[in-house]
């Protein structure tokens, strides 16, 4: 059974068809790329099976379970943590603040001091600027809190919208290992991304969708020396 599993999504904005009955699979410990162009559907996905937004049609089983309707905040508590794009970090609270929050749904104190310590582990640059207000930090830092955010609910599978967009190649880099660090440590890694190479790169499969639907998919390695794949987003 998959771990996440997507059948016959379609989303609607307004009258405005974004996602055209795509479905896709999830296995657990697998790191899982959704590459495509701007507009795709890529990020509507996503805040669809976060519970978000609302799908039209479809459904989606998180372990075994229909969670198509179930509220946002009721789906972190069943083990998925999202990253959304553009980082949203809350900019006038401390570092550690911010990480304290992304923990709200856990109860055992001994529990969310060692998941802080871990996160700590994994981004010793958040340890050193735990107290400054996170507005301070750079984009490549307020991207490594939403992370660290993430994993402090102790997901089973996080869901990451463009971790690398808007990031200096230095930072895209150290994003990338974080993301292979994240998966080594047991955590299934659903990725939505722009640079479509680093992402297949780390990838295990990958999905591509076109225009709210998926054009292929297959072992992410394959995918990268596909041709058209090669042309439309390697930019070779």
């Amino acid at each position: 059974m998959a771990m996440l599993e997507v059948k016959d999504l379609e989303v609607y904005y307004g009258m405005i068809q974004a996602i055209k009955g795509i479905s896709f699979e999830v296995n657990q410990g697998e790191v899982i790329a959704l590459i495509g162009a701007n507009g795709a559907g890529k990020t509507t996905t996503l805040q669809t099976i976060t519970g978000m937004l609302q799908a039209k049609k479809g459904h989606i089983l998180f372990e075994g379970q229909d969670i198509t309707k179930v509220p946002g905040h009721k789906i972190v508590t069943m083990g998925m943590a999202h990253v959304p794009e553009g980082r949203r970090v809350f900019a006038n609270l401390s570092v550690y603040e911010n990480l304290k929050l992304g923990a709200y749904t856990r109860k055992d104190k001994n529990e969310i001091a060692q998941s802080l310590e871990m996160v700590y582990e994994s981004f010793p640059r958040l340890k050193e600027r735990r107290n400054q207000s996170a507005g301070t930090l750079s984009g490549g830092e307020q991207q490594m809190l939403a992370m660290g955010r993430a994993l402090m609910s102790k997901p089973r599978i996080i869901l990451m919208d463009e971790p690398s967009m808007g990031l200096s190649p230095i930072f895209v880099d150290e994003i990338f290992k974080i993301i292979q660090q994240v998966s080594a440590a047991g955590t299934t890694v659903l990725l939505v991304e722009q640079n479509a190479k680093k992402a297949l790169a780390i990838a295990d499969r990958a999905y591509v969708l076109e225009t709210g639907k998926i054009a292929l998919s297959g072992d992410a390695k394959e995918l990268m020396n596909n041709e058209s794949i090669k042309k439309a987003y390697l930019g070779e």
